[in-house]
C-alpha cells in the first residue's frame, strides 16, 4: 500500500529485457534500508526490487511483467535510460496518511489534453479511458503517475486537477506536457461504491 506522496525522483539508468523487461533505477534513498523484495511505486507501479547496488549512484533494479507493460506508460510510451519516474516507497504502520490509499495497481492510462498555468499553479486537464471515467468524481482522489490528487472538475471522460508550485518541484510534473499518457488509478472506494451501486441498484 503507498499514499501517493512522492518521497524520490528517480532516474531511469538501464533498460533490458533477459525475459520480463527489466530496469534500474537511481534513487536518493539509503539503498541500505532497501531490501531485496521491497516494493516501491515508480511512477504508480507497485515493482518488487530483485537487486540493489550504490555504485556509480544508489539504484535499485525491478522486473516489469508482460501485463504490467501493456496496461501502463511503460509499454505505451515506453521507459529509457533518463526517464524521471515518481517513487514511492511501501507504507508503513505509523506513517502518516496524507494522500489517499493507493495500491500500484494501475487500471490504464490517461492523455494529457490541456494545461493552463494560474498565478503559479497549472490545471490540467486529463481525458480518461471511457471505462474509468465513471469512477473519477469532482473532490474525488484520483492517482495520476503515483500522485495522490483532488480531482477539481469532470466533463465526460475529461477531468482537471490542479498542482501547486510544491508538487511540481518535488515530483516530475514539473515537466510534463500535453500529449502526456499517465499511470492512472481509480480510487479503491469509488470502485466498490460503483460495484454496490451495480449489485443493488434500488
Amino acid at each position: 500500500m503507498f499514499t501517493g506522496l512522492i518521497t524520490d525522483i528517480g532516474d531511469v539508468l538501464e533498460v533490458d529485457r533477459p525475459g520480463d523487461l527489466r530496469a534500474r533505477i537511481a534513487t536518493a534513498y539509503d539503498i541500505s534500508t532497501v531490501p531485496l523484495g521491497a516494493s516501491i511505486a515508480c511512477d504508480g507501479i507497485c515493482l518488487t526490487v530483485i537487486d540493489t547496488g550504490t555504485a556509480p549512484r544508489n539504484w535499485f533494479a525491478v522486473e516489469i511483467s508482460a501485463e504490467t507493460v501493456s496496461k501502463t506508460n511503460v509499454g505505451q510510451s515506453g521507459w529509457s535510460p533518463g526517464t524521471r519516474l515518481n517513487l514511492e516507497r511501501a507504507l508503513r504502520v505509523g506513517d502518516e496518511l496524507g494522500g489517499h490509499i493507493v495500491s500500484g495497481h494501475v487500471d490504464g492510462t490517461a492523455e494529457i489534453v490541456a494545461l493552463r498555468h494560474e498565478n503559479g499553479s497549472t490545471r490540467i486537464t486529463i481525458d480518461a479511458p471511457e471505462a474509468l471515467a465513471r469512477f473519477i468524481a469532482p473532490k474525488g482522489s484520483v492517482a495520476l503517475n503515483g500522485t495522490s490528487l483532488t480531482v477539481n472538475d469532470v466533463t465526460g471522460t475529461r477531468f482537471d486537477v490542479n498542482l501547486i508550485p510544491h508538487t511540481k518541484s518535488v515530483t516530475t510534473w514539473g515537466g510534463v506536457a500535453e500529449g502526456d499518457l499517465l499511470n492512472i488509478e481509480i480510487d479503491t472506494m469509488a470502485r466498490y461504491v460503483a460495484r454496490l451501486r451495480e449489485m443493488d441498484p434500488d
